[in-house]
């Protein structure tokens, strides 16, 4: 037998690694606690060698230094995922595709674009039910079709992290306020209309809503900041071109959504059940409804 085959018998791993660093690591404790040993790489691994008759000792002392040194690793930031998210989406699309045939048709005998969009002159005297019907109208196809693309892609995550009664209920709430804000803003004779401002509330809000929950969960800052970050950007990206563009709408709607979002995060969502999330969604096509109801009464 060579010099070298009986080392190798009177030598043992006690650890082994892919990270070098690792190894050197527990090198290191052993070192200073004068203990025999040495490092290897072999078959694709790093490898801690020590003889055979200091295995105890040794592995008394790294779980010692393991204890002392090594905080357990923060548990993972609670995001709960409800439901794929569709349900809000089909039921977001019905609504934007069914307004404008009911207004070709004249239902109800209401001049449905006169009565329901945003005014600013008019809701500063009192006629709030404008902040929620404009979101339901639209000036072309182009307009409609680009507000249900960015709308189904926003509500989807909306629906999937908040549920889809809570979630949409935030969603138009949170809307309607940015286009109250945006009313304030604008002089008596603006008038506005589309659910772009509802979109960028929900892009805030689940933005807002995941940030917060990632800081709860002690992630790191800049992996924590990632989704509000990424909110800010599509806002940025999308939400300030185009010559008709209400960017103004944009930001209240936004801003509007972070501000939900921040309140939802502290509520833990999982107590509404499936029959608080349907009183959410039902509450939400209620108001909407009533709001209509009110535009169509007023235009009488």
């Amino acid at each position: 037998m060579s010099a070298e085959d009986s080392l190798n018998d009177s030598w043992v791993v006690l650890r082994s690694s892919f990270n070098r660093r690792k190894i050197t690591e527990a090198a290191l404790v052993l070192a200073a606690m004068r203990i025999p040993h040495r490092t290897q790489w072999r078959s694709h691994a790093w490898l801690l060698l020590i003889p055979a008759e200091d295995v105890v000792r040794a592995e008394a002392q790294l779980r010692s230094y393991d204890a002392e040194n090594h905080r357990p690793e923060a548990p993972p930031p609670y995001i709960h995922t409800f439901e794929r998210g569709w349900l809000g989406v089909l039921v977001f699309l019905a609504i934007l595709w069914l307004l404008p045939n009911l207004e070709s048709w004249g239902t109800f005998g209401w001049d449905w674009r006169r009565a329901g969009l945003l005014h600013a002159g008019l809701v500063a005297d009192g006629q709030w039910w404008r902040t929620f019907t404009a979101l339901t109208l639209h000036g072309d196809l182009g307009h409609i079709v680009s507000n249900s693309v960015f709308g189904a892609v926003f509500g989807l995550f909306v629906g999937r992290h908040l549920g889809t009664g809570f979630g949409w209920l935030l969603v138009l709430l949170a809307g309607a306020l940015g286009n109250f804000a945006n009313a304030l803003m604008q002089p008596p004779a603006f008038q506005s209309l589309g659910a772009s401002t509802a979109n960028f509330a929900a892009l805030g809000l689940t933005g807002a809503f995941m940030w917060r929950r990632r800081r709860a969960g002690k992630v790191a800052w800049r992996q924590s900041f990632a989704p509000l970050f990424a909110a800010v950007a599509l806002l940025a990206y999308t939400g300030v071109g185009g010559e008709r563009t209400d960017v103004v709408a944009h930001f209240t709607g936004f801003a509007a959504g972070v501000g939900g979002g921040l309140l939802a995060s502290t509520f833990d969502v999982r107590r509404l059940g499936k029959s608080g999330q349907a009183i959410c969604g039902g509450f939400a096509l209620w108001l909407l409804a009533y709001a209509w109801f009110k535009a169509g009464s007023a235009g009488l």
